[in-house]
Parts: structure tokens; sequence; C-alpha cells
């Protein structure tokens, strides 16, 4: 959990969820979307349009409006993009949490802090418009990563800009500006952003996997205090859980 000491007593600051809408617990719906998942299997999303129908169908049967997971999940989903081949070994390994919801839903910086970087990720497969957000929570430094977002919506920010917890900063954007993904939101911590501006990888290979995920840490675990008020504790319990059964 993220957390923070004053007057020596430790504090656990109250994070916001990454979108909003006036979400409740009940319309949140855990997805796998892991190449072990025998329905994505026999469904075989092979383009966006499919794997929106998958999850759009999903959703509708539980009569939910967000699906929410990802964590640490090895997909297949990226085979049909050269931009996650490296070598003899794919990237597969997913390092955030995805939020599937409509197109145009507001997203929220989840903690007080300064845009870092912004950028256009547009090579097919990748993030299409990013936004990240330096924190500061005592010592230590940490981001936030938004990707998949509508380019109209964040035109108004700028590097260094100070943003509030649950501030609006931009909107999810369509699949024409998703680079190849049905709507929703990549969400992801990362510690350690090195030199990268604007971009940083979402997804990793299996045998980088260590250092990756220890340098992007489960949101869910981290925000765990925070979020099961919104997602609900049982939603919030199952994305760590569903970690702890991939590691």
């Amino acid at each position: 959990m993220i957390e923070t000491k004053a007057f020596g007593k430790i504090y656990l600051p109250h994070v916001s969820l990454p979108i909003g809408g006036g979400f409740v617990p009940r319309d949140f719906y855990h997805i796998d979307l892991s190449k072990h998942n025998p329905k994505l299997l026999k469904a075989a999303p092979v383009d966006h349009s499919e794997l929106g129908r998958f999850i759009d169908r999903r959703l509708a049967k539980r009569r939910k409006k967000v699906a929410v997971g990802g964590y640490a999940e090895q997909r297949n989903l990226y085979a049909r993009f050269h931009h996650f081949e490296e070598s003899d070994e794919a990237r597969e390994i997913h390092l955030g949490i995805d939020f599937w919801t409509a197109t145009g839903t507001d997203v929220l910086a989840v903690l007080p802090g300064t845009i870092h970087s912004i950028g256009i990720n547009a090579t097919p497969g990748d993030y299409g418009p990013t936004v990240i957000i330096e924190h500061l929570l005592g010592n230590a430094k940490f981001h936030s990563l938004y990707g998949h977002l509508s380019k109209e919506s964040i035109k108004g920010l700028k590097k260094g800009q100070l943003v509030r917890r649950g501030e609006k900063i931009a909107e999810l954007g369509g699949p024409h500006e998703n680079v190849g993904w049905p709507p929703h939101l990549h969400f992801q911590v990362i510690i350690d952003m090195g030199n990268r501006k604007g971009d940083y990888p979402g997804v990793c290979l299996a045998s980088d996997s260590a250092f990756y995920l220890a340098n992007c840490p489960n949101p869910a675990q981290l925000f765990l205090q925070s979020w099961k008020s919104v997602m609900g504790k049982s939603t919030c319990k199952t994305l760590i859980k569903a970690q702890q059964l991939k590691s």
C-alpha cells in the first residue's frame, strides 16, 4: 500500500479511481484476457472489433459498465502487432490495469502531482495519446501513466502543470485513436521512469518480468484502501489474487 508518515503516525492518502462517471461497486466486472482463458481462445479476437464484442458481451450479460483487470496477465493479444516482437521472444506480460468502458469516459488523476510528460504513441498496438503524472508522497517519487486517451481532450495539458487528486485530465479515446484497441484506459504505476518521456513499456518480455513488475507494482494492491470503496472489496481482492496466482 501507498502510505506516508507525519508526526510519528502513518497515514494512507485517499487515492481516486482513474476513471470518473459515478460508478459504484456493482458496475465493475473482473475480466480475464490472458492466453490461458479458454473462453477467450474460443472467441479468438484478432482485431479491435472482435475483442470489443467479446468484452461487451460479458458486460451486457452481467449488466456491468466497466470490465477491469490485466495486471501481470500473460496475453497473446499482441501477436498481431509487430510493435511487440523482440527477437525470438514476444512481449506478453501486461504491466498495468485496464478499465474497459465507453469512449468519452472521464480520466482522473489518482493523486495530486505535476504533468511529467505527454505523448502521442501512434504505432499500431501502442497507447495512442498518453499522459504521465509525477507524484511525491513524503520522500517517495513515483508516476502514474494513463494511455488510450482522446487527443482532443489533452490539448490543454502542459508539462509541469499541477493537477489535483480526482481532477479530470482527459477522456477515453475511440478505436480510431487507440491504434488497434477497443475503448479502455491503460493505467500503470511506475516508480522509476529512467529517461523516458510520454511513454513507458506497458507490456514486457517474460524474461524481463521480475524487473518490470517490481518497477510497476500492482495499483490494486497499492491503492486497495481507497479503491475498494468504489470498485468493491471483492473486485479489488480479485485483482490482487489474480496477480498472485500468476506469480
